[in-house]
């Protein structure tokens, strides 16, 4: 009786993550490249087309874009992998696939953590030419962060391995070694998550004690609450967004332990855990462009000019 319910708590907990992964899976993934491929696509011919000075943060949100784009172009095909359960066109494709969906993670991570350091030079020093402001010095950091992260991420390849099996491209966590993955994924952890994370509370505090000492300045200070607020949602998009993935999937690999000797429906009630928090952390494809509107270079106002002055001539030209 005992291996009988045992067995149908584990077929009930399998057809649990069928359904996840073809319903909500494809379905979060289908909102995402919606909202996000728009999105970023006019900020993208936004910055293009209608910034003429580049500052810093420019190329930082402008670098972020890029990335978000990268990453969203791979989802229609995580789409059809996941709504008919194969994938065909293989390993090399798979291997890749990963390794951009990691690349988009801490890039954007990385990217908004140095959001949050010019937005606190841009306070602190508002009318001295900071070097870390650079165009130059940004376009550096830009290139050396890219440079970083996929440093970062040739490993992945070799601890995920062949991830093609019955035609199934398998998922990071769920694939390769336990044991190595693991070691590799708290490293991966810390390197690209809570440092950055730590980093960019450590300006959100500056900026918090900064205001506090200029309370007196505040009633004529509006620029300086524009780059709280930007460290503010960065910091809140950390913790919402990536903080469960980075918790699952770390607790998905040690699930997988053989010598922890879990039994089948606890691994698959924490790999249902799991599926859930992937296409929140990847939410901030779409969110990011959220950014653009609340700098402080007019680029709301631009845009609209821009798409204004576009439908000023279409009109002119049926008349």
């Amino acid at each position: 009786m005992l291996l009988e319910q045992d067995a149908n708590e584990t077929n009930c907990c399998l057809e649990i993550i069928n359904i996840l992964e073809k319903y909500y899976l494809s379905t979060m993934y289908i909102l995402e490249f919606i909202f996000g491929i728009i999105a970023n696509s006019i900020v993208v011919f936004g910055y293009i087309f209608c910034l003429k000075n580049w500052k810093s943060s420019n190329i930082y949100l402008f670098n972020l874009s890029l990335s978000d784009l990268a990453f969203l172009c791979t989802l229609p095909i995580l789409v059809a992998k996941y709504s008919t359960d194969t994938w065909t066109p293989g390993n090399i494709l798979c291997q890749s696939n990963r390794v951009l969906l990691h690349a988009n993670l801490y890039t954007s991570i990385l990217f908004l953590t140095f959001i949050s350091i010019d937005r606190y030079i841009l306070m602190k020093y508002p009318f001295r030419d900071h070097f870390l402001q650079r165009r130059k010095t940004a376009v550096f950091i830009s290139v050396a962060i890219w440079i970083l992260v996929i440093s970062e991420l040739l490993p992945i390849i070799n601890f995920i391995g062949s991830t093609v099996n019955d035609n199934k491209c398998i998922d990071y966590a769920s694939s390769g070694v336990p044991e190595d993955n693991l070691i590799y994924s708290l490293c991966l952890t810390v390197l690209g998550f809570l440092i950055p994370l730590c980093v960019m509370c450590f300006f959100y505090r500056k900026m918090v004690i900064f205001l506090r000492n200029h309370n007196e300045q505040l009633s004529g200070s509006l620029p300086l609450e524009r780059p709280l607020t930007l460290v503010v949602m960065a910091v809140v998009i950390f913790s919402l967004l990536f903080t469960p993935y980075h918790i699952m999937r770390n607790v998905r690999l040690t699930s997988r332990i053989q010598s922890l000797k879990l039994s089948e429906c606890t691994q698959n009630i924490i790999n249902v855990i799991y599926i859930i928090t992937r296409p929140i952390a990847f939410l901030n494809s779409a969110i990011n462009p959220v950014f653009y509107f609340l700098m402080g270079d007019h680029f709301r106002e631009m845009l609209m000019n821009k798409v204004r002055h576009f439908l000023e001539r279409v009109t002119i030209n049926r008349k």
